[in-house]
C-alpha cells in the first residue's frame, strides 16, 4: 500500500477504482486501512476540482417538487394561483417573502435556501438577478 496526495485526473481515477476494489475490506485487515487512507486523499481532490454549488431556489423548488411527485398545481396554495405558480417558476416574477414562507413548509426547503438571489426573465429576454428581503 503506497499512498500519495492526489494531483492529476489520472491519479485520481486511478484512487477511485482502487476504492471499489477494496470497498468492503473486512475492518481491521490493511484494505480495511488502505480504504481510510484514500477516502479523505479523493474528498479533497473533489473538493477542489468538482466542486457543486446548491440550486438556486427555483432549482429547489423543482427538485424537491420532483422528489415529493408533486405538480405545479400542488404549489396554488403556496403561490397564489395556478398563473401565478407559472411565472414564478418560469422565472417571471420573483418569489416574496409570504411565498417563501409558504413554500418552505410545504417543501421543507431552508428559507435562507429560498430567499438567495436568482436570475429572473424579463420581458425583451434579458435577465436580471432578483434578491430576495
Amino acid at each position: 500500500m503506497k499512498i500519495k496526495p492526489i494531483r492529476t485526473e489520472k491519479g485520481y481515477g486511478k484512487a477511485v477504482a482502487r476504492i471499489g476494489e477494496i470497498w468492503e475490506a473486512l475492518p481491521g485487515s490493511p484494505e480495511a486501512n488502505e480504504l481510510k487512507a484514500l477516502l479523505p486523499l479523493i474528498e479533497d481532490y473533489e473538493q477542489l476540482h468538482y466542486r457543486v454549488y446548491p440550486p438556486d431556489p427555483i432549482e429547489a423548488i423543482e427538485l424537491r417538487m420532483n422528489e415529493l411527485g408533486l405538480s405545479r398545481q400542488d404549489l396554488v396554495s403556496c403561490i397564489g394561483s395556478t398563473a401565478r405558480v407559472t411565472d414564478i417558476l418560469d422565472r417571471r416574477r420573483p418569489l416574496t417573502l409570504p411565498m417563501i414562507r409558504r413554500l418552505s413548509e410545504k417543501l421543507r426547503i431552508s428559507n435562507r435556501a429560498l430567499r438567495t438571489s436568482y436570475p429572473l426573465k424579463l420581458r425583451n429576454g434579458l435577465h436580471r438577478r432578483q434578491a430576495v428581503g
